[in-house]
């Protein structure tokens, strides 16, 4: 290569003026071209060296990536269906051993918990009934909350022995409701009328102000009272005070329609007759 190559050959390349101290036979000039050359050569040979390794990383990339998607696609259902399952856990742990109270909304207060194992402990010593108070936040396998309330029932004393004189109250805080179910003998020593008159005023009434600690327990109250033949406590009464409903009547409506035309018919023409009032102002100069 280097008899081949000569200074000449390189000059319109480096664009160098010719020094008349150089001499032309001299190799002293072609040494920093072959070096030059071979780093050249040597730098090709590691790109092509170097592209298998860089489409290797980006084949390794998308293959995490990849990973990290489908785990997040896997875990998303796992976690939802945790969030929804208190209703379900609920019935699968059974009814409480140390209380009488299961709280899965987490809206009852330790003194609330107290009262009501007190009040309720002393009516299964004194009559042989046992009341259970549950709390949900929201229901997502049962219509409302008295299906509920029977699932309950039936999952915790699958017997008509067991659940004879057993009574179960539900509250469910977001839907602003309640129910109450027993077994035969403890809907008879209740009766009918504070069975009533507890699920239409007490629950509903008091959740709907969100009042939970008060919903519960005055339900309770009224149930042992009905069970001890005393004189019915009675429930909080509902406001008669008119709600507003949030829906527009027609003569509304139909003002909003005319309005609302009006505005986009203006809209419209001020759309068309601006730029063309503008493009007439412009050739009329010209």
């Amino acid at each position: 290569m280097e008899t081949i190559l000569s200074p000449h050959s390189f000059h319109p390349l480096f664009k160098t003026p010719p020094f008349h101290s150089l001499h032309p036979k001299s190799t002293s000039g072609l040494k920093p071209i072959c070096c030059t050359l071979k780093k050249q050569s040597l730098q090709t040979v590691n790109q092509s060296i170097e592209k298998p390794t860089s489409w290797f990383s980006h084949v390794h990339q998308g293959l995490a990536a990849l990973a990290i998607s489908l785990a997040i696609n896997f875990s998303c259902p796992i976690l939802t269906h945790s969030a929804f399952a208190s209703e379900f856990d609920v019935l699968n742990d059974g009814p409480p051993k140390d209380s009488y109270v299961v709280d899965d909304a987490g809206v009852l207060s330790r003194v609330t918990k107290s009262d009501l194992k007190r009040l309720l402990s002393d009516l299964e010593s004194r009559k042989g009934y046992h009341i259970n108070v549950v709390t949900v936040r929201k229901l997502t396998s049962k219509a409302d909350a008295f299906e509920y309330a029977d699932q309950v029932l039936e999952k915790w004393y699958p017997t008509v022995e067991e659940g004879n004189n057993k009574g179960i109250v539900v509250l469910v805080t977001s839907q602003k409701e309640g129910a109450v179910t027993g077994g035969p003998q403890f809907v008879k020593a209740v009766g009918d009328s504070i069975l009533d008159a507890t699920v239409s005023e007490n629950l509903p009434i008091l959740a709907t102000e969100e009042k939970y600690n008060e919903a519960v327990f005055s339900a309770a109250k009224r149930l042992v009272a009905g069970v001890d033949g005393l004189p019915d406590p009675g429930g909080p009464k509902s406001k008669d005070s008119k709600r507003e409903s949030n829906f527009k009547t027609k003569e509304e409506t139909e003002e909003k329609r005319g309005q609302f035309t009006l505005v986009v018919g203006g809209l419209l023409v001020i759309a068309f007759v601006v730029p063309m009032a503008q493009y007439y102002a412009y050739v009329s100069r010209k």
